[in-house]
């Protein structure tokens, strides 16, 4: 590929990736907010819940396939040549913001309000939804955000590089629980101020699989990192951090 070619399919990626990356944020954060009231979906009774069922599903079913092998292979087929397994990260994330942002944008709302606060109680979950976007994005960036966002893959076809995965992650929040990005995925879900029924679904369906779905992850690093994982794995909680008290330097 001629570096004209191969520079512009880069930039013609890092602008889908990251602009769907910002639309998909944003429908997420206004959808948990407002208690998924807002989707364009337009359906009804039994057909609607069926329709929202397979939003649910198709985020944490197609995530966990494409972190298969085979899953991986696909991704690099999805561009010419060598190119395809350079932009994989660009294009998994890519993929991943369109599956959240369909979720959200094509929600059928129930109308079914169970809770909805105002006053101090609901600043305070206002105050809490913040707190989780900013504990996930601190777990993105400790787990390194060039790799999260997907943008070592256009980055490296723009330089004709190979792609520099970074290491495993043990610092900042990974020091305290094995998957902090998925306890951040699921904190956001379960800290919206507005409930309904429909959030409800969801939080229940997505924080399910925030718990379950790392464990596909894991048995590549177990395959990857061999003794330095299963070390790291046996000191450091798997979803919830320990709380250790410490006194005069000791640990209990």
């Amino acid at each position: 590929m001629r570096p004209l070619h191969r520079r512009l399919l880069a930039a013609l990626w890092a602008l889908l990736c990251h602009g769907s990356f910002a639309v998909a944020v944003s429908a997420m954060a206004l959808g948990l907010a407002s208690g998924m009231r807002f989707g364009l979906g337009r359906l009804h009774g039994p057909l609607a819940w069926l329709a929202n069922g397979l939003l649910c599903a198709q985020f944490p079913l197609a995530h966990s396939y494409l972190l298969t092998g085979r899953g991986r292979r696909w991704l690099a087929r999805t561009a010419p040549g060598p190119a395809g397994w350079i932009l994989a990260p660009t294009v998994f994330a890519t993929l991943a913001a369109w599956q959240i942002l369909s979720t959200f944008a094509l929600w059928s709302p129930s109308g079914a309000v169970l809770f909805e606060p105002d006053g101090a109680i609901r600043a305070a979950f206002l105050a809490a939804f913040g707190l989780a976007w900013l504990f996930l994005l601190k777990a993105l960036a400790d787990a390194g955000l060039g790799l999260q966002t997907g943008a070592i893959g256009w980055q490296a076809l723009w330089r004709g590089v190979t792609p520099r995965y970074p290491d495993m992650p043990e610092g900042g929040l990974f020091a305290a629980c094995r998957q902090p990005i998925y306890l951040g995925f699921a904190l956001i879900l379960w800290t919206g101020p507005v409930w309904t029924l429909d959030h409800l679904v969801l939080a229940l369906a997505w924080s399910g699989y925030c718990y379950v779905g790392p464990r596909l992850k894991e048995r590549r690093f177990v395959e990857r990192y061999g003794a330095r994982f299963a070390a790291y794995r046996a000191r450091t909680s798997y979803f919830l951090p320990r709380l250790a008290l410490t006194r005069f330097g000791t640990r209990r």
